[in-house]
């Protein structure tokens, strides 16, 4: 309990960072997407997105240890100052991040195409107002699913962010764990992890009542 305790502490610092930044930038990313439609701005949205989808997060966070740890100088390899956060951080965080603005892309432009949004402009409401108050909030049913379902992963430092990185969580302590056949120590990170996905969901279902007024349980 004391080794998972440590290495949940650890994976917790990195995940929570990386799901907060995820679904900030994701949510902002895919609403600016939405409303420039067809656009330069939705285009390269789209392009970067889709790479950062497609690419493994091993690669991406060992091109950006070579990048800016080694060729340039700039930050650590690993995590064990405060400015070593910002590249396990941001690998973790690409592809929830890209999955939400492609999320939020499309539910946006589904929510925009409803009766409601034109008779909301129709009576005279700010643009602002539609947006925020009525669209992006009815449009973040998808999203609060999503982020439920990213959040444990997240938490657990995923396996390979934290082994290119050599980030003590408790993703890199369940593979050391296989590779020893430590078995108690598997089923005890399975149990804790397993816990964090039955809370997350729950947390999912009150918020979806919290956005949207007809949900009711």
């Amino acid at each position: 309990i004391d080794i998972i305790t440590d290495g949940l502490k650890t994976s917790a610092k990195l995940g929570l960072i990386a799901a907060f930044l995820a679904l900030i930038i994701g949510v902002v990313l895919g609403a600016i997407a939405a409303l420039r439609r067809n656009t330069f701005f939705d285009r390269v949205i789209m392009v970067l997105t889709t790479a950062l989808i497609s690419m493994p997060s091993f690669i991406m966070g060992t091109l950006l240890l070579v990048a800016f740890a080694i060729k340039m100088h700039l930050l650590p390899a690993n995590g064990s100052t405060a400015a070593g956060l910002l590249l396990p951080v941001i690998t973790l965080m690409l592809y929830p991040m890209s999955y939400i603005t492609r999320l939020t892309r499309s539910s946006m432009l589904d929510v925009l195409g409803q009766d409601y949004i034109r008779t909301a402009r129709a009576k005279g409401l700010s643009e602002n107002k539609v947006i925020t108050g009525h669209a992006l909030k009815n449009a973040l049913i998808p999203i609060i699913t999503v982020i439920s379902l990213q959040i444990p992963s997240l938490l657990s430092g995923a396996l390979l962010t934290e082994t290119v990185f050599v980030w003590p969580g408790i993703g890199r302590l369940n593979w050391q764990a296989v590779q020893n056949r430590d078995y108690p120590l598997i089923m005890g990170i399975v149990m804790i992890l397993a816990t964090i996905t039955l809370i997350a969901n729950l947390v999912a279902d009150i918020c979806y009542a919290v956005v949207d007024p007809r949900i009711r349980y």
